[in-house]
């Protein structure tokens, strides 16, 4: 049916696919919801929008994104709250970001009205998949990507945008082991680092693989002229706590504006933590931890939320940091989000949005 307030088309699947959610075996992002959200841009204009239940695509072989990595994503959550309701966190935040990624791939951004309006009904369309259990989530992901049936190499007249969700477990189980990487790089200057675009994970995928070879779970990455500067943690953006100073490096374009990091500064800002978002170098990194002045070090990012570390590799040393158990700051942040992204506390700063 199509509803006056919705402005597309609901196609209910005839029978759920949910045989009862083990929670205490999810994996992050392995299982999928009964539906998805579907839209096409054709002849400059967004079409054919519309829920169905989830299902393989059927592309042609030429299909553009293919062959040129015309592909954007987001990444986003739901949780379930007190009282049985269910929340999003910072959606608008996303459905900002993904606008700039396009902009960016030169791609035509998705209306921000309807985009919000499909979020809110495939999550009232699924919730019985929502699971329940601190430290699990529905995390959204909204994609998009050319769809020209042509080997020309130029930007896409036609895309696809979609919604899939999956209920899914913790991202990291235990505390990570990273190398500071001065070879490789994730995103050089002027490039689609600032965007969430798919390319820029392939590329990350070679040395991280090297790294897991040397026994790291994933990489520092530092810049990409000199190496000389910390940028992100793997798939995330990177915080420390340096002589009780919450340090992050600062935004450029070659570091993605991650949701979770503006949240973490604003929290922690209005906790009266003294904040600093500046350049990192690679030498005061490994000088703090030489002189045990770095206490803390993680990753924030949707999908993990936080990510502790707990060593630090730098040619070809192990830098060991303080147990996760007394890193105060990381600790009480992590429990506050839980607690936040639950409707356990107040919705301080509005990043809540209700699913009725």
């Amino acid at each position: 049916m199509i509803t006056e307030q919705l402005q597309f088309e609901i196609e209910k699947i005839s029978q759920s696919r949910l045989h009862g959610l083990e929670e205490d075996s999810l994996q992050f992002g392995k299982v999928f919801t009964d539906h998805m959200f579907v839209a096409d841009f054709i002849d400059g204009q967004w079409t054919n929008m519309k829920i169905t239940p989830y299902k393989d695509l059927v592309l042609s072989p030429a299909t553009s994104f293919i062959h040129y990595g015309q592909s954007i994503f987001e990444g986003l959550k739901a949780h379930y709250g007190k009282d049985g309701d269910v929340f999003m966190f910072r959606p608008q935040a996303n459905i900002a970001r993904m606008k700039t990624s396009a902009i960016r791939m030169c791609m035509p951004p998705f209306p921000e009205d309807i985009f919000l309006d499909a979020l809110k009904t495939l999550l009232s369309l699924d919730k019985a998949w929502m699971p329940k259990k601190d430290g699990s989530s529905m995390y959204i992901r909204p994609f998009m990507f050319g769809t020209d049936e042509f080997l020309g190499v130029k930007a896409s007249d036609n895309y696809r945008f979609m919604i899939i969700m999956s209920p899914s477990g913790s991202y990291y189980k235990n505390p990570v082991k990273v190398k500071i990487e001065t070879h490789f790089t994730r995103a050089a200057s002027g490039g689609t680092g600032s965007a969430k675009a798919a390319g820029n994970y392939a590329g990350s995928m070679y040395p991280a693989k090297l790294a897991a070879e040397e026994g790291y779970q994933q990489l520092i990455w530092t810049d990409g002229k000199y190496h000389r500067n910390i940028e992100e943690s793997g798939t995330m953006n990177l915080m420390m706590v340096i002589d009780d100073v919450l340090v992050t490096p600062k935004l450029s374009n070659t570091i993605l504006e991650g949701v979770t990091r503006n949240s973490i500064l604003n929290i922690a800002r209005d906790w009266g933590r003294k904040v600093e978002e500046r350049t990192v170098s690679v030498e005061e990194v490994v000088e703090a931890l030489e002189n045990g002045k770095l206490h803390e070090a993680f990753g924030v990012g949707t999908a993990a939320t936080i990510a502790q570390i707990n060593t630090i590799g730098y040619e070809g040393k192990d830098y060991e940091l303080p147990a996760v158990a007394d890193r105060e700051f990381s600790n009480k942040i992590s429990t506050y989000l839980e607690d936040y992204k639950r409707g356990r506390v107040e919705d301080k700063f509005n990043y809540l949005v209700k699913i009725d």
